[in-house]
Order: structure tokens, then sequence, then C-alpha cells
């Protein structure tokens, strides 16, 4: 194909496997890639967005950072979808707990996504645009999590434009609505899955809960979110 390698992305047509998980930190994806991974190739250095395709439990999975942001995993994701061939993308990210049952290492599955963001303008529609999982992969999740005795909370999240927001309420409008976390790239995948007709999901693990001041160190979010990776890996 005449759009692979991108810009963005090294790989060749065949190197990445039709699952991908996607942390938005590359060095997740490499600690994925070395700890639950046998017969890894690297695919990508590119901007050192770390890629990684392996064999977990006999399935072939790929593993690749996504970045921060709706721009850059919506860049990501598309060219997975588009040009290589991708099925599923499941994201595995880390996100801030605003409801009062959700604490620190807590997992949440992303049924919907709410969002600030504008990225569903580009698609013309003559109205607002849901975002939302794949059931298949969420049933699958779900169905995952409880053999494997991991408790997740199922709901909305919200993907939001900004970290650091000029709006201080902001926070408290979306909880009064139920959301029960907040990340920043949920909402644009899903809708490039829904464009391609792919599937998609997000997982994520709760690394702060901003109105409590619980918080986990860098290193815990790197490479601490084992529950949360199984659950995808379990998925391939």
């Amino acid at each position: 194909m005449d759009n692979v390698p991108t810009p963005h992305n090294g790989a060749k047509i065949g190197d990445i496997a039709k699952t991908v998980l996607m942390p938005g930190d590359p060095l997740r994806a490499q600690f994925i890639a070395e700890t639950y991974l046998t017969e890894v190739t690297c695919f990508n250095t590119v901007r050192n967005m770390l890629g990684y395709t392996g064999t977990y439990k006999g399935s072939r999975v790929s593993v690749m950072g996504g970045g921060m942001g709706m721009p850059s995993v919506g860049i990501y994701t598309y060219e997975l979808f588009h040009f290589y061939g991708v099925d599923n993308i499941i994201r595995i990210g880390s996100a801030g707990g605003i409801a009062d049952d959700v604490h620190v290492r807590d997992v949440v599955i992303g049924m919907g996504a709410c969002t600030d963001s504008n990225y569903a303008s580009q698609y013309n529609l003559p109205g607002t645009f849901a975002p939302i999982a794949s059931y298949s992969l969420l049933s699958r999740a779900a169905k995952a999590a409880e053999e494997l005795k991991i408790k997740v909370v199922i709901g909305n999240v919200l993907s939001s434009d900004t970290f650091y927001g000029d709006n201080e309420n902001a926070l408290i409008s979306w909880k009064k609505m139920g959301v029960l976390a907040v990340e920043m790239e949920a909402a644009a995948l899903y809708m490039n899955a829904a464009r391609a007709g792919k599937n998609a999901l997000c997982l994520l693990t709760i690394s702060d809960c901003p109105f409590s001041g619980e918080s986990l160190s860098t290193e815990d979010r790197q490479t601490g979110f084992t529950q949360m990776m199984e659950i995808a890996l379990s998925l391939a």
C-alpha cells in the first residue's frame, strides 16, 4: 500500500496484529511487550512512539503508544484502522476518578465517552454524536474481569481537551451527570472506530482523584496497572 509506512508509523503491512492495545505512554507499551509477550518484534520507533508485536497465550497481539490527547490518538488510531488493517483497538490508560465510589487503582471500563472536544465536527453530522464502546469488546472485558476476580466499574467517562482547564467547576458539572472519570482520548478513539466500522474499547486505571487528593506516582502509572493490562490482553 502507498500509505505505509506513514510519517508517524514505520511499520510495514503485516507487522501489526489485528488487535492493538494502546496506552498513552510508549514506555507502558514497552513494559507490556517485555512483561507479557513472547516472540516480540518492535515495529515502530518513529517519534519514540514505540510499537511492538508479539504473542500472548498463543494469540498474536500488538501494543503501541498513542500519546496524549485526541489529536494524537486520532492520528495513530486512524492509521491503524485504515492503513494497517487493524480491527480492534483497546485503549489502556490512566484517568482521574471523579465519582464518589471511584478510587485510585480502580479499573473503569468506558461504556461511553462524553467530551468537551469539537472532534466530531469533521463528520458534518446533523446532530450530536454519542461515542460508545464496541459492545462485543465491552461484554468480553466484563466477563474477563469477573473470571480474573478484578473489580471493574462500567459507565460514562469524560474525554477532555484540556488537562489544565480554566473552568474550576467543570468536573463538578460532569460528576452531577454520573460521569465516573476524566481522561483525554477515548472519545476520539470511539469516533474513529465508528467511522471505520471497527471495534474499540477504553479501559482505565484511576491514577488520581481530584476531589479527594488521592494520587499515584509516575512509576506506578507506568508499570503498576497490571490488572487493566491483563483484562485487555485476554481480549486478543
